[in-house]
């Protein structure tokens, strides 16, 4: 027995140490949870150079179909994710997701939380915004999807809930919220653009080099 106990120690033990060296990054502490009058948001604008503005409407709305609402928890477990409304005149797609986030995952142990959000999506002309905001979690399930935890974005992740006083690392709980939901947005905002970048009408390719996408 005790000897698995030890065992298991140490296969968590680059984990630990991961988290250890993640709760110092710069790319995570103060400023890295912007907020919008009190509310957590995520924002990217960029431009699209070679296709029109319906080009680009399909495009976005595809992706999220297929790869946010395709690959998030789906009915009976959550009845979250959705689109909530298409308007092809303003070309404006909103969306929730329900999805897993994954702290760690062994053969032993899963620890990981719902992510929960809500995004837009709007193209005018060749310009491109996203916003990522009403983010939530629910932590700690159990098996049935009950009797777990919710926490607001807005009371776990921000600078003052999860940042240390002097601003130099990450609080351990909240933190690994935080962590997690900085490099998730901006992988949703990566996929945006190579979707808007590589995608044709008859099928998807994916390369690692974007054309046509101009940040701003």
């Amino acid at each position: 027995m005790k000897k698995n106990i030890l065992f298991a120690a140490l296969l968590c033990l680059p984990l630990i140490l991961m988290a250890h060296k993640d709760d110092k990054n710069p790319k995570y502490l103060l400023g890295a949870v912007p907020e919008v009058d009190g509310v957590v948001t995520f924002q990217k604008n960029f431009s699209v150079t070679d296709k029109n503005e319906q080009q680009i409407y399909d495009v976005m709305l595809a992706y999220i179909k297929n790869s946010l609402i395709g690959n998030a928890i789906q009915f009976p477990k959550s009845e979250y994710t959705r689109i909530i409304s298409e308007e092809k005149e303003n070309s404006t797609i909103v969306a929730r997701v329900d999805e897993y986030m994954t702290f760690h995952k062994m053969f032993f142990s899963l620890d990981r939380t719902r992510f929960r959000y809500l995004l837009s999506a709007s193209v005018k002309g060749q310009k491109v915004s996203l916003i990522i905001t009403q983010i939530s979690y629910y932590y700690n399930e159990d098996m049935d999807g009950k009797n777990g935890v919710h926490y607001r974005a807005e009371e776990w992740i921000t600078d003052k809930a999860a940042v240390n006083k002097k601003g130099t690392k990450l609080y351990p709980r909240s933190g690994k919220f935080r962590r997690l939901t900085v490099d998730r947005t901006q992988e949703i905002f990566e996929g945006f653009m190579d979707a808007l970048s590589t995608m044709e009408v008859e099928e998807q390719v994916i390369t690692k080099k974007r054309k046509g996408i101009v940040e701003e």
